[in-house]
């Protein structure tokens, strides 16, 4: 019955969801030391860039970033020391085309993306017996639909999810139809359509982006590019095969999922207490408080990566 009560309390003056999910970007974080890059040749004749932080031990994390967010994200810096501090190595990875390098396909990432990280986690595994996944947002998304997908590789013994939209559909809609949340799409879409123009520079036979300026809502952008880019019929179906809701029942390592009920990018089907109610593995843990990646305590700190720290740790005692 692993349907936790969090203990995650925020000050007073942090109970907007909006203002922890701002806050935290503008705060002076931990710096790990600078990591070594290496380049992960896939299959396809693409690749992935990594991010490895060695300090000698025997564990290790693989951090995934959210949507147009990278391994030098705040957040993925700031959990890579943490984590460093608590006795493990980590691993922060780039999805396709995030990190300010271009892939090399038409195609880059989306938000159900599991074959790359299964194909990082093949890359670490002969170094590590003990490897724990950490995904923040569609990161989360991605790390705990690849667990519930097929078995999970026999050296992870963990997974947490912070902030992740489970059920895509639901958190496109509110992104797209919340006036509150303009600032935040925005952004994603600046970004998102910033890196297609730059796609269809190199690729004019394979991409039309004729009135691309024009798209105003995630589902717009879904429909017309990420879902025929990516072998889907349109942005519904694309919601519906990338989400890792219809997973979560099968995963078969013990999971957290750390989702704040006042999380601005986030709707009930992203908080499934039934499911995790009747599961032995699924830990869902909904505080009333910190908005999206941000759990921010009295000293503006993010509680939430020692909450992780301690879920993982206590996995591989």
């Amino acid at each position: 019955m692993p349907v936790v009560t969090s203990t995650y309390q925020a000050p007073p003056f942090l109970r907007n969801g909006h203002v922890q999910t701002v806050l935290p970007v503008f705060l002076p974080r931990a710096r790990p030391p600078q990591p070594k890059h290496q380049r992960l040749e896939l299959p396809d004749g693409d690749f992935l860039d990594l991010s490895w932080y060695h300090a000698g031990n025997k564990r290790l994390a693989i951090l995934s970033h959210g949507l147009e967010g990278s391994a030098e994200a705040v957040y993925i810096r700031s959990m890579s020391a943490a984590l460093l501090r608590a006795g493990w190595n980590v691993l922060a990875w780039n999805f396709r085309g995030c990190g300010g390098v271009e892939n090399r396909l038409p195609r880059s990432y989306h938000s159900g993306e599991s074959n790359d990280l299964r194909h990082v986690i093949e890359h670490a595994s002969d170094a590590y017996p003990q490897i724990a996944l950490i995904g923040y947002s569609l990161g989360g998304n991605i790390t705990l639909k690849c667990l519930g997908e097929m078995p999970a590789h026999p050296h992870i013994v963990a997974a947490a999810a912070v902030s992740a939209p489970v059920d895509l559909a639901s958190s496109a809609r509110v992104l797209d139809e919340h006036r509150d949340n303009r600032l935040y799409l925005k952004r994603f879409l600046n970004t998102l359509i910033e890196k297609m123009e730059v796609k269809a520079r190199r690729f004019p036979q394979s991409l039309d982006i004729k009135g691309i300026r024009a798209i105003r809502t995630i589902k717009e952008f879904d429909d017309r590019f990420t879902a025929p880019l990516h072998g889907f019929r349109d942005a519904d179906d694309y919601w519906a095969r990338a989400s890792s809701l219809p997973h979560l029942a099968k995963i078969q390592v013990p999971a957290l999922l750390l989702n704040a009920l006042n999380d601005p990018l986030l709707t009930t089907p992203s908080f499934p207490q039934d499911l995790a109610f009747h599961s032995p593995l699924l830990h869902l843990e909904t505080p009333h408080e910190g908005g999206h990646v941000g759990f921010l305590d009295f000293r503006l700190r993010s509680w939430h990566e020692q909450r992780v720290i301690q879920f993982i740790g206590a996995c591989c005692a």
